[in-house]
Formats: structure tokens, sequence, C-alpha cells
């Protein structure tokens, strides 16, 4: 069976004729285009050199070509265009594998029309808006930002920074689920504020809330509420984090953090838009827009399936990766100059500018607590420093001390895990082991200082 509308964008790829004809119904009823429909998997590469498609939806068991194999050859030659995968089965290893060749979605069978609606139209407008991004890709610069003051309070002069408040812009008019990734300190929950001054939903709440803090017993009454009397103590109803958020946007940071268990339970009140406090049997709507942070290499998380391929799907609808600082090193020295005015004036300081010694140590540093470690680093020295220009010397007295220039030898270099090591170990030094006074001198959590010190195997007592 094929049936090709001439301004087609859509393409269902099915053996089942009879599927076929009901996804072009139940598109065409939703006033969607009307699709082109194909039940040889092996004329899918000839059909899209004569038409302008951009989303395809593919089944993953058919006869000549699997859908594995279709979709890895449509994204090898037209990357832009969104794929779906169908499938029978809800298996890990089957997202896992269609993540990896580049599938937008998957679908398993039986396909709700809902379903079907929701994810074709959010393709859609991932086409467009993913164009619209690849030609800004192009010509990265700060000129083509259209909304600059949204981004004030980030300072940022490398033009990696630029695709990223661009890429902010574009998503942030969607309803689009967003993960932001980047290593922590780069500024991932600043981006995320910016994002929801941006959209449609700027008047509602902006909720932010960090994943790593929360524990099986914790998760619910937080994150639902609970209804009077639903437990001893509990005298009076609360609202939950997604209560709260109702309506605005919801902050999820280190998303990858959540215990396996909770994640279902997240899950699930995103696929239904509705739960239940703590005590109640009273349903809840809810219309609430995720924006998730991780440090991690989420991908990765999936694959050893320590997060949940289907949660990942439900989040990411739009994924923005924020480069270290190592990686925008125009940034360091107008990052420096900002928290030297800013903590100068805070401290009635004397200091309003850097010496050049100063900066070639900033420039050869690799900084792997990124923006967070730059700060507190000037944030201390400005504290010490008597005259009205910062110097090295002033620095060197920090916990978080520089070293000198890079080795020219890259097999020397140490690596960021060792680095990472050696920096939470000074600090934990002077703090004499205090893990409260680490967390607020690295600007992070207990819950993280914990995990790291059992990571990193250091075993500080405090």
């Amino acid at each position: 069976m094929i049936s090709i509308p001439e301004d087609a964008s859509i393409l269902v790829v099915d053996d089942d004729t009879g599927l076929l004809l009901s996804v072009c119904a139940t598109l065409l009823s939703a006033g969607l285009p009307e699709p082109a429909v194909l039940s040889d998997s092996s004329r899918v590469m000839s059909l899209l050199r004569k038409h302008r498609i951009q989303v395809v939806m593919l089944d993953l068991v058919m006869p000549k070509l699997s859908g594995m194999a279709v979709l890895e050859a449509i994204k090898k030659e037209y990357p832009d265009i969104v794929c779906i995968i169908v499938t029978a089965t809800d298996e890990v290893a089957t997202a896992i594998q269609a993540i990896k060749l580049g599938a937008y979605d998957y679908l398993v069978k039986p396909v709700s029309a809902e379903d079907l609606i929701i994810v074709v139209r959010r393709a859609l407008e991932r086409y467009e808006l993913r164009k619209t991004v690849t030609h800004f890709e192009t010509r990265q610069s700060f000129s083509a930002i259209e909304h600059p003051e949204a981004f004030r309070e980030m300072v940022a002069e490398d033009e990696s920074m630029a695709l990223v408040f661009r890429q902010v812009e574009a998503v942030a008019p969607t309803d689009y689920s967003v993960i932001i990734s980047g290593e922590s300190g780069t500024g991932k929950e600043m981006l995320a504020r910016i994002l929801h001054r941006l959209s449609k939903r700027k008047d509602k709440p902006f909720v932010a809330v960090n994943m790593a803090a929360f524990n099986k017993s914790l998760f619910e009454d937080a994150f639902f509420g609970h209804a009077k009397g639903a437990y001893t103590h509990a005298l009076d109803e609360r609202k939950g984090f997604f209560e709260t958020a109702d309506g605005g946007t919801l902050f999820l940071d280190e998303i990858t953090e959540l215990d396996a268990g909770l994640q279902a339970k997240l899950l699930r009140v995103l696929q239904e838009k509705e739960f239940y406090r703590v005590g109640s049997a009273t349903s809840r709507k809810i219309d609430v827009r995720i924006i998730a942070a991780t440090n991690r290499d989420i991908l990765n998380e999936v694959k050893e399936e320590r997060f949940r391929a289907d949660l990942f799907y439900r989040l990411s609808m739009y994924t923005i990766k924020v480069p270290p600082l190592r990686e925008r090193r125009k940034d360091i020295v107008p990052l420096a100059r900002y928290f030297v005015k800013l903590y100068g004036a805070q401290q009635s300081s004397v200091v309003t500018d850097i010496s050049e010694e100063l900066i070639r140590n900033l420039l050869n540093y690799s900084f792997p607590g990124n923006i967070r470690e730059l700060e507190n680093m000037i944030a201390g020295a400005v504290l010490l420093e008597t005259t009205g220009t910062l110097q090295l010397s002033s620095v060197r007295h920090l916990p978080q001390r520089l070293p000198g220039p890079l080795p020219s030898v890259e097999a020397d270099w140490p690596t960021l895990g060792e680095l990472e090591k050696r920096y939470l170990a000074r600090v934990l030094e002077k703090t004499g082991g205090n893990r409260k006074k680490a967390a607020e001198i690295l600007g992070v959590n207990q819950a993280t200082i914990y995990r790291k010190i059992e990571k990193l195997g250091l075993g500080q007592s405090g």
C-alpha cells in the first residue's frame, strides 16, 4: 500500500495496512496534515528523496527492512527529519537503541489516538524548532539574540553561549519539557528561570526542586501534598510542589539522582497530568511545564538502567547542553571582573580590577567547579586583597588555590575526577571536615557533599 499526497510532511511506514488507514484517519480528524502511508519499508529512502517529509513514523518489525535499519538510514542522510519508532513491546533495550540512532520518541502498540496525536504534533513542532536553531548555529552571534534583556543576569561573551541563549529563546514559547545538561556550576538553574520568564507561563509560579534531597518517605508528601489527617501531625491540608507550580514551571534539578521507584511515580503524574494528595481519594488535575537539569550523561544513565527510558522520553522533548567554563575561555575574565565588582561592593572593598598575572593564571586553569568555583574564588580573594587591584597572591591563600600553567603534555594532565577529589579534599581540610561548611563554600547541598565524599573515597569526618 502506498499513498503520497503532494504536500505530505508526515510519512507513516507499517506493513499493517489496517493500522496505516487508522493512523491516517486519526491524524486527519485532529486537523493534522494528511500523512503519506507506505507498507514497503524498502521504498522509504527513495520516497524521502522526492518529498519534503518532516516526520517519519516507523514500525519496528517489518519485512525487508526493520524499523531500526530504516531509522539509521534516515538519520544518516536526513538528520533533521524527526523519527518516531512504533514497537509492540515496551523494552528498555529497544528504547536505548532507538535513542542512539536518533529517534525522537517511541510509541507502544496498541497506540491510543490521544498519544498518537500528541507525539506527531510535537514532532512537527520539533522539526520547525530544530530548523530555527540549525539556522542560528551557522552564525553564532549575540547580535542575533532577540531578547538580550532576558539574559542580563548572565555574563557571557563566548560564542558558544550565544547558541545556548538562542536555544532558550527558541524553545521558551513552546510547552516542551526540556532537559538542561551540563557540569555543576555552569548556570543551569539560571537558564531555566530565563526560559520560564520568556514563556507564556511567565506570570505563573516557577518552583525549583533539588531531586537529590528526596528519599522514598519524603517524596510523595513533598510533591503531592497531603490531606488533613493523612497521618499523625497532619493537622491541615498541604499543597505539594505540583500544585504550587500549577500553570507554571517545575524545575527538577539533579533529576538523575531520583530513586528508580520514585521515577515511576513521577512518570505517572507526567503522563496522566493528575495525582492524589497523600490520604485523599480525590484526583487533582495539573498543568505544569517540566524543566529538568542534570550534570550526568543521562543517556548513559538510561543505558545502565539507572534512569527509566520512558521517563527520559517524556522529559527530553528538547535538550540544551551548557558548555563548561573551560570550553568558553572568553567568559573567564569578564566573569572574574563581574565578581570583583559584585563582592567588592558588598564588602566595601577598594578592589576594582584584576592584575595581569592573575588573568594569565585564570586563563590557564581548568575550573572543574566552573562558574561557581570562580565566584567563590573571587569572593574570598576580595576579602584578602588590600590594594585596588586583585593580585594572584590573594587567591593563593584560598583552599581552591590556582595551579601554575597547565602542563604542555596532555598525558600529564590530571583527570577532572582527580581535580575534583583534590579540590574537595582541600575544602574539607580547611573546614576541619565540617560537611555543612564545605557545602556552603562550594555552593551545593549537603546531600551532594556526602555523595561526593563516598564516591571519591574521602573518609572525612564531621
